[in-house]
């Protein structure tokens, strides 16, 4: 049966939702380039994490929502191909009628498909690997699974990351970490958990991430002024955060 797709808009701001009161996704409307939710910037962060200016080159993005992060990345990482998975064509939909989702099939391929099935199918490798799907009652299902995320490591580059939109005040998150975490052999973390709820986990390959504070803020604040992206309230979280007591975020 397909999702209920609606639309709503409050003080500037539109919203999509999946025949609920739960926001799948927001796009202000005079800055419709611009992440709005707080746990989109977070899943950018990815970008202080491997802060090459010519990276990432390939970006798998599974769950299109109102498709915030595929237009922050399609404008500001010229170089970057991005792949879309998303289940439901109804979003799809959606995001090319009122949220701006650009056409341009040289860069931005959207492959209307099960997340997991298709991953499992494929044969492509990325750069990054953005997960960012829920149903109507905040479910992830599949996409959370052991399973799903060593798929997730076997399509990875070297040096690639994997950043996934978990429920940080949800009784299964910890759950949800372990799972990325025996996936990628430890190597994962969580940021602590955004205001609306939201906390991002992230997954490397390749070399070890170990990044001084002082370093992310100097990347943080070329990333705003090229971008306009401010993580630094981001940077100032993590420096109040047990994991990076001595200054060092590593991963």
């Amino acid at each position: 049966m397909p999702t209920p797709v609606d639309i709503s808009e409050e003080a500037g701001v539109r919203y999509l939702h999946f025949g609920s009161e739960w926001i799948q996704g927001a796009m202000r409307i005079a800055r419709p380039w611009a992440l709005e939710l707080d746990y989109t910037r977070e899943m950018m962060a990815s970008l202080l994490l491997r802060p090459e200016p010519a990276w990432p080159r390939s970006v798998l993005l599974v769950g299109l929502g109102a498709a915030s992060l595929t237009k922050f990345l399609y404008r500001h990482r010229p170089q970057a191909k991005l792949t879309v998975v998303e289940i439901e064509p109804s979003v799809v939909a959606a995001a090319q009628q009122f949220f701006k989702l650009p056409e341009d099939p040289k860069r931005l391929k959207i492959e209307i498909a099960d997340g997991v099935a298709w991953l499992a199918a494929s044969d492509k490798t990325f750069d990054l690997i953005l997960v960012d799907g829920f149903d109507a009652d905040a479910r992830a299902g599949a996409l959370d699974t052991l399973p799903f995320y060593r798929a997730c490591r076997a399509h990875l580059k070297e040096d690639g990351l994997l950043a996934v939109n978990l429920l940080g005040r949800n009784r299964g998150f910890k759950g949800s970490v372990e799972r990325i975490g025996g996936a990628f052999g430890g190597r994962a973390l969580a940021f602590p958990s955004c205001d609306q709820g939201n906390a991002i986990a992230f997954a490397a390959t390749g070399e070890p991430i170990r990044l001084p504070l002082t370093e992310l803020r100097t990347t943080a604040l070329a990333l705003r002024k090229q971008t306009g992206l401010n993580l630094l309230p981001t940077l100032a979280r993590l420096s109040h955060w047990q994991s990076c007591a001595e200054g060092v975020l590593a991963l």
